[in-house]
């Protein structure tokens, strides 16, 4: 299974930092990913809804572990990419400064 497309929508709560949606082989997505800051830093959470008991069951999720740490490293680097295009440049931080 191959990822096509990554979508990051970025936050500004402090806790959820995006979500993502993830196209597979061009023709299946999944949306609300959500990445999360947490004490080892941004993980992925998958989509999951809140059961009678209290407690949160995934939708969705990687059956192994090696396609797991796949997903979450592709959608971190997009993660990464969307923050720097989204983040000021050292001119516009220098004009905001002289303001």
């Amino acid at each position: 299974m191959k990822i096509t497309e990554i979508r990051i929508h970025l936050m500004t709560d402090q806790r959820l930092k995006a979500f993502a949606s993830v196209t597979f082989d061009d023709c299946f997505v999944v949306r609300n990913m959500k990445l999360v800051n947490g004490a080892k830093g941004v993980f992925l959470c998958m989509p999951s809804r809140k059961a009678a008991d209290g407690t949160h069951k995934d939708i969705v999720h990687p059956i192994t572990q090696e396609f797991r740490q796949y997903l979450e490293d592709q959608v971190l680097k997009a993660y990464e990419e969307e923050l720097k295009k989204n983040s000021p440049t050292e001119n516009e931080k220098k004009e905001d400064e002289v303001k």
